[in-house]
């Protein structure tokens, strides 16, 4: 076949529809910026929604998020269950915030009940945006497609510069090994740098974990206790 018998295929051509789903795509955006607005710097958790109250990881997720939550950070999540659902938890049961942002699917996800706030969002694209924008580090726990899809976004972002250079922790060496080794195997081959696996801290450790988040987010980015003012809300944002 020559290059003047291709036929190109044709797809979707409605720029109506087109039109519409941005419109959809920037209410959304909105929503997500209203109900968010006045959280203050967060500390994201990723992981597994299929996790049960009795499992080591829930455990874990819990401890962790309560320490990171003591240094004043705002404890962000997917807003659903499992790991979700006990850092929400460990927030709340020190006394941090506590927020979420739940994704709309067919069969309902509903938000945890240890949420001070929350938005339901209908895109993907959009949730993963928001989980990025309010926070100031990114903490993986061990999950499935959909955590390592947010955890790699984040990744990409920081190591392309389009995302300032806040710090991931990745818990349970052993749940993560292959990926470790996955990492280490793309260094060797040369599609990542050497730098690059300085954006992650491969860790078992809340302790090591809240230290690394003290250097890397708190001193770096030389964050501080915030003052007590009033708020305006040019898009009627609800705050705390």
């Amino acid at each position: 076949m020559t290059k003047s018998e291709i036929r190109f295929l044709e797809g979707p051509q409605s720029r109506w529809k087109e039109l519409k789903f941005s419109f959809h795509v920037l209410l959304e955006f909105i929503k997500g910026f209203r109900v968010l607005h006045f959280v203050g710097p967060c500390v994201t958790v990723f992981g597994s929604a299929r996790f049960k109250e009795d499992h080591i990881t829930y455990k874990q997720t819990r401890e962790l998020s309560g320490e990171v939550a003591k240094l004043g950070f705002t404890i962000m999540t997917g807003g659903g269950p499992g790991v979700m659902e006990d850092a929400n938890r460990g927030a709340k049961e020190v006394g941090g915030r506590s927020v979420g942002c739940n994704i709309v699917l067919p069969h309902e996800q509903k938000p945890n009940p240890y949420l001070d706030k929350w938005v339901n969002i209908k895109f993907f694209f959009v949730r993963k945006t928001l989980l990025i924008k309010y926070s100031y580090a990114f903490i993986v726990m061990p999950g499935g497609f959909g955590t390592l899809d947010e955890y790699f976004e984040a990744l990409t972002l920081i190591q392309t510069k389009m995302l300032m250079e806040f710090p991931i922790i990745i818990f349970d060496k052993a749940y993560h090994k292959d990926m470790i080794e996955h990492i280490e195997r793309m260094k060797e081959r040369g599609t990542i740098s050497a730098a690059d696996l300085e954006l992650c801290l491969f860790t078992d450790s809340v302790e090591e974990a809240v230290k690394h988040i003290q250097e890397k987010s708190i001193k770096k980015f030389g964050l501080k206790a915030a003052p007590s003012r009033k708020r305006l809300k040019w898009l009627f944002e609800r705050g705390y």
